[in-house]
Protein backbone atom coordinates (compact mmCIF):
# COMPACT_ATOMS: atom_id res chain seq x y z
CA UNK A 1 0.00 0.00 0.00
CA UNK A 2 1.58 3.55 -0.83
CA UNK A 3 1.60 5.48 2.46
CA UNK A 4 1.31 8.79 0.56
CA UNK A 5 -2.57 8.32 0.74
CA UNK A 6 -5.53 9.20 3.33
CA UNK A 7 -7.80 6.61 3.20
CA UNK A 8 -11.35 7.33 4.60
CA UNK A 9 -12.08 3.69 4.20
CA UNK A 10 -10.88 0.32 2.53
CA UNK A 11 -13.16 -2.71 3.18
CA UNK A 12 -14.01 -5.63 1.85
CA UNK A 13 -17.47 -7.40 1.60
CA UNK A 14 -18.82 -10.42 0.16
CA UNK A 15 -21.73 -9.18 -2.87
CA UNK A 16 -24.18 -10.85 -4.97
CA UNK A 17 -24.22 -9.69 -8.79
CA UNK A 18 -26.99 -10.72 -11.10
CA UNK A 19 -26.58 -10.35 -15.01
CA UNK A 20 -29.41 -9.95 -16.85
CA UNK A 21 -29.99 -9.41 -20.62
CA UNK A 22 -33.78 -8.45 -21.81
CA UNK A 23 -35.10 -6.71 -24.60
CA UNK A 24 -37.95 -4.09 -24.23
CA UNK A 25 -39.99 -2.82 -26.74
CA UNK A 26 -37.35 -0.04 -27.44
CA UNK A 27 -34.29 -1.14 -26.19
CA UNK A 28 -31.41 -3.87 -25.23
CA UNK A 29 -30.58 -4.02 -21.44
CA UNK A 30 -26.90 -5.92 -20.23
CA UNK A 31 -27.40 -5.48 -16.20
CA UNK A 32 -25.03 -6.21 -13.64
CA UNK A 33 -27.09 -5.84 -10.38
CA UNK A 34 -24.96 -6.17 -7.08
CA UNK A 35 -26.97 -6.46 -3.69
CA UNK A 36 -24.49 -5.74 -0.87
CA UNK A 37 -25.58 -4.36 2.34
CA UNK A 38 -22.98 -1.19 1.91
CA UNK A 39 -26.31 1.43 0.37
CA UNK A 40 -28.80 0.97 3.03
CA UNK A 41 -31.47 -1.90 0.89
CA UNK A 42 -30.46 -0.12 -2.64
CA UNK A 43 -29.00 -2.08 -5.79
CA UNK A 44 -25.85 -0.94 -7.51
CA UNK A 45 -27.24 -1.14 -11.28
CA UNK A 46 -24.72 -0.58 -14.18
CA UNK A 47 -25.98 -0.41 -17.80
CA UNK A 48 -22.81 -2.72 -19.26
CA UNK A 49 -23.30 -0.91 -22.70
CA UNK A 50 -23.54 2.69 -21.32
CA UNK A 51 -21.37 1.92 -18.92
CA UNK A 52 -23.80 4.14 -16.75
CA UNK A 53 -24.51 2.99 -13.25
CA UNK A 54 -26.80 4.09 -10.47
CA UNK A 55 -27.83 3.01 -6.54
CA UNK A 56 -31.16 2.43 -6.62
CA UNK A 57 -33.72 2.27 -4.28
CA UNK A 58 -37.51 2.52 -4.50
CA UNK A 59 -37.56 6.18 -4.21
CA UNK A 60 -35.18 6.76 -7.06
CA UNK A 61 -37.76 4.82 -9.16
CA UNK A 62 -40.32 7.14 -7.67
CA UNK A 63 -38.71 10.22 -8.58
CA UNK A 64 -39.36 11.47 -12.10
CA UNK A 65 -36.70 11.62 -14.89
CA UNK A 66 -34.27 9.93 -12.49
CA UNK A 67 -33.46 6.83 -14.61
CA UNK A 68 -33.93 9.12 -17.68
CA UNK A 69 -30.90 10.92 -15.99
CA UNK A 70 -28.47 8.49 -15.27
CA UNK A 71 -28.38 6.32 -18.26
CA UNK A 72 -29.63 8.77 -20.37
CA UNK A 73 -32.67 6.93 -21.39
CA UNK A 74 -35.79 8.11 -23.09
CA UNK A 75 -39.26 8.42 -21.26
CA UNK A 76 -40.47 5.04 -22.97
CA UNK A 77 -36.90 3.22 -22.37
CA UNK A 78 -37.00 4.05 -18.69
CA UNK A 79 -40.29 3.04 -18.09
CA UNK A 80 -39.38 -0.62 -19.90
CA UNK A 81 -35.87 -0.45 -17.39
CA UNK A 82 -38.31 0.66 -13.90
CA UNK A 83 -40.66 -2.10 -14.47
CA UNK A 84 -38.23 -4.28 -14.43
CA UNK A 85 -36.29 -2.87 -11.16
CA UNK A 86 -39.79 -2.70 -9.71
CA UNK A 87 -39.82 -6.35 -9.84
CA UNK A 88 -36.00 -6.38 -8.17
CA UNK A 89 -36.71 -3.64 -5.39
Amino acid sequence: MNNDFMYLYDETENTRTRFVSFIGETNRFDLAITITDRFYGKLLVLNLQSNRFAIIGQDDLDEPGYLEHVYQLSEKEADELRQFLQTMI
